[in-house]
């Protein structure tokens, strides 16, 4: 491929990676990202906790929205960018994966012990008591208290979200917690304008500092939740690699950056990698 496709596997052949994923790298799995070429910030602006928590009518608008978008998520497969990382993993070059993602696509894809920053839509959490359980109960509950709730929408945001007229959310009923009674339920996930838990920040920063090389996938970094492992990356001096579609706030502390798709860079790399290890511990070729 590339010149660049090809100093990316060197920069990794030397193993104690450690993986930034952001929303671009589910892109190809029909999740379109916030700012890269599919633009979901072009559409909406994405639910903030201080909205959620304080305005009935907007949480009914979420659920609604996300009842439908959950559905699409569920159904989403790994790509071949998911795949390659995971690869990786298991040839013992990849150590640590953090992802901004809250899909599951890592995991489903066959990455183990993904640290998900900002949570996961398969976790639901009650705000009241702090009940948590799983997001296919939820559905079903949903479904029950909204029968022929269908809106035919095909196309979701990175956090579960989907556009919907005003109409057809008027009369969505949102059911409450059933460990406590009624408490109001959430998505385990970060929203805009709440705090990524400290544990889990710096289980991350620790994973960045042991590091030899920080790869980042598919995020424009644009939010410090993910830019500040790239920044203490660099003041500690460990290359960082990015690879994404478009500008990065990242390339300034970048040692490579490539602007390709990544389920077309990243299997190619594994395939070079593959290639140089004349010994044969990579005797697992990736395939599709």
């Amino acid at each position: 491929m590339s010149e660049a496709t090809s100093m990316l596997a060197e920069l990794l052949a030397a193993g104690d990676v450690v993986v930034l994923s952001g929303a671009g790298l589910s892109t190809e799995s029909g999740i379109p990202d916030y700012r890269g070429p599919s633009g979901a910030r072009t559409r909406h602006s994405p639910m903030t906790y201080q909205t959620f928590v304080a305005d009935p009518a907007a949480r009914r608008r979420y659920w609604a929205r996300s009842h439908v978008g959950w559905r699409i998520i569920a159904r989403a497969s790994p790509n071949r960018g998911h795949r390659a990382v995971a690869h990786l993993q298991r040839q013992g070059l990849v150590t640590g994966i953090v992802t901004q993602n809250v899909d599951g696509l890592h995991q489903a894809g066959g990455a183990r012990a993904v640290i998900e920053l900002h949570g996961s839509l398969d976790q639901v959490v009650c705000l009241d008591c702090g009940d948590r359980s799983p997001r296919e109960e939820l559905d079903h509950r949903l479904r029950r208290a909204n029968p022929g709730f269908d809106t035919g929408v095909t196309a979701v945001n990175p956090d579960g979200d989907v556009d919907l007229r005003d109409e057809k959310v008027e009369g969505f009923q949102v059911v409450g917690c059933r460990a406590c009674g009624d408490g109001m339920l959430k998505p385990d996930v970060v929203f805009f304008g709440e705090t990524v838990p400290a544990d889990r920040v710096g289980e991350c920063f620790a994973l960045v500092e042991r590091a030899r090389v920080l790869l980042v996938l598919g995020s424009s970094l644009t939010v410090m939740s993910g830019r500040r492992f790239v920044l203490r990356a660099a003041k500690l001096g460990i290359p960082v690699a990015i690879v994404n579609q478009g500008e990065t706030r990242g390339e300034s502390y970048s040692s490579l950056t490539v602007d390709a798709a990544l389920g077309e860079v990243l299997p190619e790399t594994v395939r070079l990698l593959g290639e140089r290890t004349a010994s044969g511990e990579m005797s697992a070729p990736f395939t599709r």
